[in-house]
Formats: structure tokens, sequence, C-alpha cells
């Protein structure tokens, strides 16, 4: 069975101080309302082996955040493997992004289990900015060699 793999975007901006900013997103839906730590990630989402990698993390960025890139200006980041086995590759840009206004597609599930019920929830349910050291705090372990690569550019 081939891995499953998922591309995204790091966005970056400079804050107030002048130090680095990077865009993190929440995951939507009940098995994370209540995880913070560690839970946080690129915006990003999974891909065929068919379908390019950097079309994809594009299309994902605009999927849970409402920004639109086109491919100019990205800078690649590699990929990781997250401890579940999915392979992660990602870019970098500079960007934007005023998070009030965060719009997410959504996915549908039965909530709660065993319930018939199907519920609707968003796919993302917030992003933030934070300083990259606040970030390493908050993000998918795996993912945190996205920032040390950003980082050293």
């Amino acid at each position: 069975m081939a891995s499953r793999r998922s591309a995204g975007i790091l966005l970056y901006r400079r804050g107030a101080d002048g130090d680095r900013e990077v865009l993190l997103v929440h995951p939507g839906g009940p098995f994370w309302t209540r995880k913070d730590l560690g839970a946080w990630s690129i915006p990003k989402g999974e891909h065929g082996d068919e379908e390019d990698p950097q079309a994809c993390a594009l299309r994902e960025l605009e999927e849970e955040t409402g920004v639109a890139l086109d491919a100019g200006g990205l800078m690649d980041l590699g990929e990781v493997r997250q401890r579940g086995g999915k392979v992660v590759r990602a870019w970098a840009c500079e960007g934007d992004l005023d998070v009030t206004r965060l719009v997410s597609n959504t996915f549908t599930m039965e909530w709660p289990p065993r319930s018939g019920r199907q519920q609707e929830f968003p796919e993302v349910d917030r992003a933030a900015w934070f300083g990259v050291d606040e970030a390493r705090r908050r993000i998918n372990p795996a993912q945190a060699a996205f920032l040390d690569r950003l980082e050293e550019r």
C-alpha cells in the first residue's frame, strides 16, 4: 500500500515587532475540540500519486483559509514524515490573512458516534499567527521541521 501524501503552504509575514510570524490552522470537528499543543498544522491536504503536490498545496490553502495564491514566489521546504506515516510536502510563501475572516470548507460525519445523525463541521475551525517559537509548541511535531527550514533561509 502506498503511503498517504499531503501538501501544504506555510504562509509567513513580518509581525509588528519585525519578527517573523507563521500562519497555522487548527483542525475542526469534535475530535480536535479540546486539543491544542501539537494539534495545529500548516494548511494542507491529501493528494493522489497523479496530482501535482504544489497544485494540491495551493488548492488546500484556498479551501481551508479562503486565500488564493499563484505558484510564483513559493519556496520549497521539502518533506517530513509524520508519526502516523503520512508524508507531508510544504512550500513557504510570504503573505497575509485576516484570521477573523477565515473561510473553510466543511466535511460531514456521523456525530455522535452510532447516532445515525450526520453533522457538518469546518475542516479548519480557526487560524492564528504565531511567532516561530510559539508555533513550534503548537504545530504537529513532525511539521516543526518546516519552521526550521524557513528560518534557515
